[in-house]
């Protein structure tokens, strides 16, 4: 249902605005058919009535120029019949609500009733207006209403044994009166909605606008490009306000990457230092575990300045088969004789940032090798997705620690040794780097035919288009 829904804020009002109106006109129609129904019942009640007291010597005539020449009939009464026998033929049945409101009508006249029966017969089957045509010579060219019905009432007074019996046509409803409501539907929807649509298109169209801006600065970082303020004074002081944010936010990015530059360099420098002087010490054990604590240093130390720098890549975005981009990276750990095996791949071609997409496959494999023992890679389309998929063997992650797995200096893993290694930035950076190519990183825990734990599936997810 939700689809068939306009996404926009101009689409959702205006379509709100068409509803609440179609609803309220509805109403409106409802009532005024009630009411037209009502009146047009009374009027034969109360016509009825007359007849049946004042006993009126017309019958039913075509009158009225204007109105036949508009297509429509107006007709005066029938002379009411006076018979010895009830009105109410075989098979018909009484409409006691009609006699009960005829009898009021009459009380309220002074007239008393002793019976009134009201019922209602087609015209065809009424032998008394039939014979009243035919001995007219009318009844094969019967007149319009005749295919109609009438609504037949009878009274018989106290002490008499002859029933009047009055007719009245009954009434169709008032097309005129439908296409009225139709055209007032009409023009409150060109007014009421034209002008709502022209006032929402004023103040939604800067905001679509800002909307723009907002998801070009989050993609480039951009100053270039701000927007004047416009519209209604709340849009344009939100406007302004952006712009001012948009500027604080980039200055702080500037200090941010100032900052990071001079702690690498000031922290690499020495780092380096130290691998030099290192050569000195005459124990080798302890000149490799001096070394290995100074690369495990340098490893965190650049996991950092990475995850600082991918929010803002410097190099474009390049077309590239991903299928061979995996197959080299895996190739690497299997150079090493480290346990990384390539499966099924597909060749997809898509653009990315090689040198940070290796990074991030790098860290998933890494992180397969070292908790799960060995790492198996695929890359598969699933509809408009690229997925490299990384398995291991290992315990996985609890469910409720998943989540918390990709934030920074996160890790299964209490201790930070080199043997479990790394400062808990690995999945992060591979999520940040997944989320610079529009993408996303999954992880979830696998089982066995026996529903056992039987491993850890990462999803490294990039769209094609």
């Amino acid at each position: 249902m939700r689809r068939f829904l306009p996404r926009s804020l101009l689409g959702q009002m205006l379509l709100s605005v068409a509803l609440a109106l179609l609803v309220a006109q509805t109403i409106s129609a409802v009532l005024l058919y009630r009411a037209g129904e009502q009146r047009r019942e009374m009027w034969a009640l109360n016509g009825l009535a007359f007849q049946l007291v004042s006993e009126p010597r017309f019958e039913y005539r075509r009158t009225g120029g204007a109105a036949r020449d508009r297509g429509r009939q107006s007709w005066q009464r029938f002379r009411p019949e006076r018979t010895d026998t009830v009105p109410l033929r075989v098979g018909e049945e009484r409409d006691t609500k009609r006699e009960a409101e005829i009898r009021a009508i009459l009380t309220e006249q002074g007239v008393d009733a002793a019976r009134i029966v009201v019922t209602t017969r087609r015209v065809v089957d009424d032998p008394y207006v039939v014979g009243r045509l035919q001995a007219r010579g009318q009844w094969h060219k019967r007149p319009d209403w005749a295919q109609g019905s009438f609504i037949v009432a009878g009274l018989l007074r106290p002490g008499e044994r002859t029933w009047t019996v009055a007719r009245w046509p009954v009434a169709a409803g008032e097309p005129r009166q439908l296409g009225s409501l139709i055209l007032q539907t009409l023009f409150l929807y060109v007014v009421l909605v034209g002008g709502l649509a022209w006032l929402l298109r004023r103040i939604t169209r800067p905001i679509a606008a800002l909307t723009r801006r907002l998801e070009h600065f989050a993609a480039t970082r951009e100053l270039d490009g701000q927007l004047e303020p416009s519209g209604p004074d709340d849009t344009r002081r939100l406007i302004a306000a952006h712009n001012a944010m948009e500027a604080r936010i980039a200055a702080l990015l500037n200090e941010k990457d100032v900052m990071l530059g001079a702690i690498g360099h000031d922290l690499k420098t020495p780092l380096t230092a130290l691998r030099v002087r290192i050569e000195s010490v005459e124990d080798p054990a302890e000149r490799a575990k001096m070394a290995a604590t100074i690369e495990d240093i340098a490893r965190s130390l650049d996991d950092i300045l990475s995850l600082a720098r991918v929010g803002r890549p410097s190099d474009p975005m390049e077309r590239t088969d991903l299928s061979a981009l995996l197959a080299s990276v895996a190739e690497e750990y299997e150079d090493r004789g480290e346990p990384v095996e390539l499966g099924a791949t597909q060749r997809l071609a898509l653009p990315l940032r090689a040198t940070w997409l290796r990074r991030a496959m790098r860290n998933l494999i890494e992180n397969a090798v070292r908790y799960g023992r060995r790492a198996r890679v695929s890359l598969m389309r699933e509809g408009p997705w690229a997925i490299v998929r990384i398995e291991d063997d290992g315990p996985g992650i609890p469910e409720g620690e998943i989540a918390a797995m990709m934030e920074p200096f996160a890790r299964g893993e209490a201790s930070r040794n080199r043997e479990t290694g790394g400062a808990g930035l690995g999945l992060t950076l591979a999520r940040a780097i997944a989320e610079q190519h529009g993408g996303t990183i999954v992880l979830r825990n696998r089982t066995d035919a026996d529903g056992k734990p039987a491993g850890l599936l990462a999803e490294l997810r990039l769209p094609l288009d």
